[in-house]
């Protein structure tokens, strides 16, 4: 498929987009991460009587209509202008207008997006209406925008780039993998430029019952949310779903330094495992997702005493959190001990998909200032977490390579590397 003897070529990120909870662009974002601002308020999207969690990481004050034709905001789901906006920040900042570029550069243009549940909250609203016998409301598109499928599709579309059109859904790891996809095809020469990243909206109320019924879910903190998403306290009772988007703009090193493009980082290295175990719990002795981070720094050529700083999944739920704590171990060793590491769930929530973009975003602006966002709420740490979270406030930190961490549904397990150029 690839010719044996072709030198791949080094793939950074030279764009940066983010529609968050805490900020509406990069700025906001990294200013409110620093900061510690949590993101976890009252729902105000939906009714959330008939629910036991009535919070969540929210995106408020967020214009989306501004993002599409008004026409079309019946026929997509709310992750299509989460993603858009994100990918126009990350265009702007990378200095690339897709409209002055040439039908051949178009076509090595791709699009990598990952996702967990997509258009699932759309699809939910659009039964609603078929229910209530109110079918003058629904979309004419409700299969095809409740696809996966639709949310590269819309951004080649409104962008006009004819390059890979493809979406990544592996549940919490989506958006690492999708990052990784599109860092493979542009080392591999098969495209020269990539709008990668992840986007989830996962606010409706019968995905919120699904996860209730799930019992993962932090239930006892109707009435203060900001405390709620507590990765590695002793009082952390579950995970605080959040929603977001978070895009970037891949290519080669070659080209940036042609362009004379600001480089975020060097994607450097990408392992992924899976647990085969469950459909939804991880394999207690945390041997994968070790071994996915071990993959990974061997993929990037580094070594583990190398590592500057980790990215958690850190999700808030007494399962994950521990096994995690456990993984890192096996793969650091002692040197686990020594390495500064933060949960970016702790602010934001759980954005399921996007979480690894969401990591990824925190750690390039971490790359880039030398400092570590903190996690918080961490007031108590469980006596099985006992590594470096940078409780509660950010650190100076010197940053030269970092690795983030992912672990989703399925039992599956990703890491990405990211280093300084």
């Amino acid at each position: 498929m690839f010719a044996e003897n072709r030198v791949p070529r080094r793939v950074v990120i030279t764009g940066l987009g983010c529609v968050t909870p805490i900020g509406i662009g990069k700025d906001e974002f990294w200013a409110a991460l620093k900061s510690g601002k949590s993101g976890i308020s009252r729902i105000e999207s939906f009714d959330t009587s008939e629910a036991s969690v009535k919070i969540a990481g929210e995106i408020k004050n967020f214009d989306w209509e501004s993002q599409l034709n008004p026409k079309d905001k019946k026929h997509v789901p709310r992750t299509v202008p989460l993603a858009l906006a994100a990918a126009r920040q990350a265009l702007a900042d990378a200095n690339i207008d897709p409209s002055n570029l040439s039908l051949e550069e178009r076509r090595r243009f791709g699009v990598s997006i990952g996702t967990g549940g997509g258009g699932l909250a759309f699809t939910e609203q659009q039964y609603i209406y078929w229910l209530r016998g109110e079918a003058q409301k629904a979309s004419v598109y409700t299969i095809a925008s409740s696809t996966h499928g639709t949310l590269s599709s819309e951004l080649s579309m409104v962008f006009k780039l004819h390059g890979v059109s493809h979406v990544i859904s592996t549940g919490c790891t989506s958006s690492t993998d999708a990052l990784a996809y599109a860092s493979w095809h542009i080392a591999l020469g098969k495209q020269d430029f990539m709008i990668a990243g992840g986007v989830d909206a996962p606010l409706a109320l019968g995905i919120l019952k699904g996860f209730e019924l799930m019992n993962v879910l932090a239930c006892d903190w109707n009435e203060d949310p900001a405390r709620a998403s507590r990765p590695f306290d002793k009082k952390r009772s579950g995970m605080v779903l959040g929603e977001g988007s978070w895009i970037f703009v891949l290519e080669s090193l070659e080209s940036a330094i042609s362009r004379k493009a600001k480089v975020y980082a060097e994607v450097l290295g990408y392992g992924s495992t899976c647990d085969a175990y469950h459909r939804v719990r991880l394999e207690e002795n945390g041997v994968e997702p070790a071994r996915a981070m071990m993959l990974a720094l061997q993929d990037a050529g580094v070594s583990a005493d190398e590592i500057d700083y980790i990215n958690l999944h850190g999700t808030s739920t007494r399962l994950n959190d521990r096994i995690e704590t456990k993984a890192i171990k096996i793969a650091f060793g002692k040197r686990a001990y020594e390495i500064p590491m933060s949960a970016t769930k702790s602010q934001i929530g759980h954005p399921q998909g996007a979480s690894g973009a969401a990591g990824v975003a925190a750690t390039l602006l971490a790359l880039n200032e030398n400092i570590i966002p903190p996690t918080i709420n961490l007031e108590e740490p469980d006596e099985e977490c006992d590594l470096d979270y940078v409780p509660q406030r950010a650190r100076e930190h010197k940053v030269r390579l970092a690795l983030c961490n992912c672990i989703g549904f399925g039992s599956k397990n990703s890491a990405l590397i990211l280093g300084k150029v």
